[in-house]
């Protein structure tokens, strides 16, 4: 059987892929697996459960509830709310596992299931694969007073709000800022906080229906809050993916501000006060070289992993770093967050610009942004990328020709035959120019 489990949970087509019997079946493997240490302690598995406001979200958080509590777990439904608001709940609920129901910046007929383990911490690879082992066993269902109950738990936003308002290290009175929550899951909670922090808020992507999520707003669609950050004269502005574990900003003049330059503001931001942990920041292999330089006239280390937050979180914890993040915007700040928070990361930055009283734009000046080529190659041989000596001469020899001044990355995709080939240079013609040559070199030794 292919694994069931992708990098971020379980995801597909709604009513296709992710239907209400998948969610039901998963949802009793996973009460199994992740159950277990409750259930040998003598104690009833406890869960929270929420999700985004797509409209498949309501059958299918109706039939994960439904096979938790057949499977002896008491549950505790948030409803809407950020995947990172279901991980803190997790933790501050001292439940045994979450689980999320979103597909996070996909269109709205896609959904996704995804766990949390106690403490609100993503799943390993072994415990997923524990859960898909467990999906098709049969798994004995109690009766009685051993069944689940489940409970509809209405303080979860106001759980979480007051936990970011605690998090943000000073108020941001005085700031105007457009907030885009890609009418997702932070619809009510992004705009909330960041009045309840000082700002004067405009929103934009705010009124979810079911079936608008994503829909023309939201960071996958940032010309939206570019547009409205400029004709209202904000000072900055906010976007959000569909369950906001994400964030990208807009400085004052419509700029786009990615998540490499986030994590740029808030990595000198925390040196500055102390509190940046072996002042080193995680970031992926695809973040630009930009960050890298500006990290390093700062003095600040810079540690990088595969591309994935869960990968950047796994090093964060294995190190005790405190800061890492995706230049797509998943921002981790783990003195206060166990997953990607793009809410808090929103917070934090405009926090920033109070406290300096500098815009953002200045702000985000500390790294520059090499220009960036990305190729994705098709229907080649990814097993002999690093095998093929002719393909890694040529990187070798692009690298070289590049210096200090860019780099190459080449990788393989994990779920389709594709070849990434990623050049950074000085100029984007020389990016493109070392990217075409790399490319003619994938295609015509790796082709099929």
């Amino acid at each position: 059987m292919a694994r069931l489990f992708g990098t971020d949970g379980v995801r597909g087509r709604a009513n296709r892929d992710i239907t209400a019997d998948l969610a039901l079946r998963l949802s009793v493997a996973a009460a199994d697996v992740l159950g277990q240490a409750a259930r040998v302690a003598g104690l009833r598995p406890r869960a929270v459960v929420g999700r985004d406001p797509r409209a498949s979200g309501e059958f299918l958080s109706a039939a994960v509830v439904a096979g938790l509590a057949s499977a002896g777990v008491d549950v505790h439904d948030v409803g809407v709310l950020p995947t990172p608001a279901v991980a803190y709940l997790t933790g501050q609920l001292e439940a045994d596992f979450g689980v999320m129901l979103s597909a996070s910046h996909n269109p709205m007929p896609d959904n996704g299931i995804k766990f949390f383990a106690g403490g609100g911490h993503k799943l390993d690879d072994a415990i997923e694969d524990r859960i898909q082992a467990s999906l098709d066993s049969e798994h004995p269902r109690p009766e009685g007073v051993g069944v689940g109950r489940v409970f509809t738990d209405l303080s979860g936003q106001a759980r979480y709000v007051s936990h970011l308002l605690q998090a943000v290290p000073n108020r941001i009175d005085g700031l105007h800022v457009v907030i885009d929550a890609a009418h997702g899951a932070a619809s009510t909670v992004s705009p909330e906080v960041f009045r309840l922090a000082g700002a004067r808020v405009t929103e934009i992507g705010t009124k979810p229906d079911g079936l608008n999520i994503n829909d023309g707003y939201g960071s996958t669609h940032i010309d939206r809050l570019q547009d409205a950050v400029t004709e209202a004269g904000a000072d900055l502005g906010i976007a959000h993916d569909g369950d906001a574990d994400r964030c990208l900003a807009v400085d004052a003049d419509g700029t786009v501000v990615d998540g490499d330059e986030i994590m740029a503001i808030i990595a000198v931001a925390l040196k500055e006060h102390g509190r940046l942990a072996g002042d080193t920041l995680v970031a992926t292999v695809m973040s630009n070289l930009g960050l890298l330089q500006a990290m390093a006239r700062e003095g600040i280390a810079v540690t990088q992993t595969g591309v994935g937050d869960r990968y950047v979180l796994e090093e964060m914890r294995a190190r005790g770093r405190v800061l890492g993040g995706e230049q797509s915007g998943h921002v981790i700040l783990l003195d206060h967050a166990t997953t990607g928070d793009g809410v808090l990361t929103g917070l934090m930055l405009a926090a920033r610009v109070a406290e300096t009283g500098r815009p953002l734009a200045d702000l985000a000046r500390v790294m520059t942004r090499l220009p960036q080529v990305l190729v994705n190659v098709k229907g080649v041989d990814t097993s002999r990328v690093e095998s093929d000596l002719a393909l890694q001469s040529a990187v070798r020899a692009e690298e070289a020709s590049l210096g200090s001044s860019g780099r190459v990355l080449l990788r393989k995709s994990g779920t389709e035959p594709v070849v990434r080939v990623m050049v950074e240079a000085a100029t984007h013609d020389d990016a493109q120019s070392v990217a075409d040559r790399l490319v003619a070199v994938v295609r015509s030794r790796l082709a099929l």
